[in-house]
């Protein structure tokens, strides 16, 4: 990770981190979906995970979480965002749970900030299969306010199509926005041009492959970032988490806009 540049304002910096997490669950191989099934519904070795990813977090002024449990069997009950945001001192954070099954899982959106929001909303995202979200979240006020949305769209076409078209109408009115999350399809497919056709959020040229962590060949998670704002790296934190690696992001927001990071150490 580099170092930021001399001569740029420290305040207009914000570093990004998004990642699906998937509870805290390690996965090396295809075939551990199904030898380690029954894994993924037992907390053993979670919390160690979780505390590897902390390490990482204080390099960063904003996380976006997707496939956090928010308390349940698999976590042993533990509300994950809120643990990492305890052990990577991030003062301030929020979820979003999406789907709970009975007492075993109960996945969420997570948002760790340096900076209180000034305003969080959850969205249910349409769909056939309810259970998917967009966790909003707006620092500042009026044109100078920036919007933040944490998203985890659905595996299928026609149903993130419409998840696209209802995230592109939150965000249509704002100039300065942040989409971060697990799109499940790349940044520059075509079923993504509703989304820069109809928001300020633009089309990256590229965009680095974060799934599977063993062995990255698709770029499905991502951060997208409105014309405002420029990009000044986007790329892959080598830590597999879960069976996504994380992607992040530093980017500079014009001096007027709100910064979330600001006042982080």
């Amino acid at each position: 990770m580099s170092a930021p540049e001399t001569g740029v304002p420290a305040s207009d910096r914000l570093r990004l981190l998004s990642c699906n997490i998937l509870a805290g669950g390690r996965v090396r191989s295809y075939r551990d979906y199904v030898t380690q099934s029954w894994a993924h519904m037992l907390p053993n070795g979670k919390r160690a995970n979780l505390d590897g990813l902390a390490r990482l977090l204080d390099q960063f002024d904003l996380v976006g979480l997707q496939e956090a449990d928010a308390g349940s069997l698999r976590s042993g009950f533990l509300n994950q965002t809120r643990y990492l945001a305890e052990v990577a001192e991030f003062p301030f954070w929020s979820h979003q749970p999406n789907r709970r099954v009975a007492r075993l899982a109960a996945s969420s959106n997570g948002l760790l900030a340096r900076r209180q929001p000034d305003e969080i909303r959850d969205y249910p995202l349409p769909g056939r299969i309810p259970g998917r979200g967009a966790l909003w979240a707006r620092f500042g006020s009026g044109d100078d306010a920036l919007v933040v949305v944490i998203a985890h769209l659905s595996l299928g076409p026609t149903a993130r199509a419409r998840q696209l078209a209802f995230i592109a109408e939150l965000l249509d009115r704002h100039p300065n926005a942040v989409l971060m999350g697990d799109f499940n399809t790349p940044a520059q497919s075509r079923e993504m041009d509703l989304l820069y056709t109809r928001t300020a959020l633009v089309r990256p040229d590229e965009s680095p492959a974060t799934f599977p962590s063993w062995r990255p060949t698709r770029a499905i998670d991502q951060i997208l970032v409105s014309g405002s704002i420029e990009v000044e790296k986007r790329w892959v934190v080598p830590h597999p988490v879960s069976d996504h690696l994380p992607i992040a992001a530093t980017i500079r927001v014009p001096g007027n806009v709100a910064n979330p990071g600001a006042g982080a150490a």
